[in-house]
């Protein structure tokens, strides 16, 4: 049996200990299985422990006293959890260093009652081939001057455990974590993560998932099903949409496969590291990729990208598929669609929208516990077009 020092203060794992999926949205999943005749959805996990490499940190306290962790629920107080179990164990060593460089150089945490302080949260990205930390540290201030003795005496506390080191400047009185402004202090551009055998860079701004060893999984399924059509004698290389594509996680692994791949991506840090994964790709396949910048919703040829291609992955937000895609894709689907969901009510909604009266059916639901222990569901449907 599990426990944890931290709880029951501490909110980040709800359901500690209890395995698998929530009782209630793994129901909701059979039931949309049941609706396409499919047999109730397996449920993929992997390790309980120390699976975390990606996280965010609020800092509040005294600059004696700093305390750094997650909101209690309904409220800005931060409950200290300085050995969490299912952090990597790097975290927990930077806010350790992090603790006792504000310490010695009398650096404040956010006052959020005054809009006073300077540190705000941390960022902790694990890298997987050198264990080391990128650590963006997010600030009040408007550059990273007042940040320099904390971030000197940090650089010396963590040696080579540091993979890299940045400043975010976020000024404003809100729950957005991150700021408009950067400076890299120390070390690496990118984090670069081997994915499905190929390497892919994630810029300190980008979106990366947390379960990397569990994700690798998602990322093979999703390529297998994409790819499927090229098992057929003399077939060829299939032309597949990767929308919402971040960093190119799921794109890139079809390129290296000999796929045609269209990435659409609107977030201006995720693009810089698919154009550096790119670059460090063979000629071969930079030939074979097309970047596609902006919002995929408001792209005037998102509707000749998709009568073109083979296959489509879409990986959005919670919110789901804009609308405009949505509709699209009920009207003139791809022979195969991957749907990577992060928001079950949404992927509910608009799985059956995809299906209804249409050409394509669901013939695939496979639920992914990506995030151990807490209410959050990880979903891939696959469609295919009758």
């Amino acid at each position: 049996m599990l426990t944890c020092s931290h709880r029951p203060a501490c909110p980040g794992c709800p359901r500690l200990g209890q395995g698998g999926i929530p009782p209630a949205a793994y129901a909701e999943l059979e039931k949309l299985a049941g609706e396409s005749a499919l047999p109730p959805p397996p449920v993929i996990e992997g390790e309980p422990l120390a699976w975390r490499r990606r996280s965010r940190l609020a800092v509040r306290g005294r600059a004696n006293s700093p305390k750094i962790g997650l909101f209690a629920p309904g409220s800005h107080a931060v409950v200290d959890i300085p050995r969490c179990g299912v952090h990597h164990p790097g975290i927990n060593r930077v806010v350790a260093a992090t603790k006792q460089a504000l310490r010695e150089t009398a650096t404040s945490p956010y006052q959020e009652d005054r809009h006073s302080g300077l540190v705000r949260y941390l960022q902790c990205v694990v890298e997987r081939g050198s264990d080391r930390v990128q650590l963006v540290v997010v600030c009040n201030a408007g550059s990273a001057k007042t940040f320099l003795s904390a971030a000197a005496r940090l650089q010396e506390l963590l040696g080579d455990e540091l993979h890299s080191l940045w400043w975010n400047g976020q000024t404003g009185r809100t729950n957005t974590i991150l700021g408009p402004q950067w400076e890299h202090l120390a070390g690496e551009a990118c984090v670069r993560e081997t994915i499905a055998g190929v390497e892919v860079h994630f810029p300190p701004g980008a979106f990366g998932q947390a379960n990397l060893d569990l994700a690798d999984r998602l990322v093979e399924r999703v390529a297998d099903w994409a790819m499927a059509s090229t098992s057929v004698p003399g077939a060829e290389a299939p032309e597949i949409a990767d929308l919402y594509a971040g960093c190119g996680a799921l794109g890139l692994p079809l390129l290296a496969r000999g796929a045609r791949v269209h990435f659409s991506e609107r977030g201006p840090d995720s693009l810089r590291g698919l154009a550096l994964s790119l670059a460090a790709r063979p000629a071969a396949e930079r030939a074979r990729a097309r970047i596609h910048p902006g919002d995929v919703s408001t792209q005037g040829e998102l509707r000749t990208i998709l009568a073109a291609c083979d296959a489509v992955i879409v990986d959005p937000p919670r919110r789901g598929l804009a609308p405009e895609l949505l509709t699209a894709l009920a009207d003139a689907p791809p022979a195969r669609l991957a749907y990577v969901s992060c928001g079950l009510p949404a992927l509910l909604h608009q799985a059956r929208a995809l299906v209804a009266g249409g050409p394509l059916r669901l013939v695939g639901l496979e639920a992914f516990a990506l995030f151990p222990h807490s209410d959050h569901v990880e979903t891939l449907a696959l469609f295919e077009r009758h």
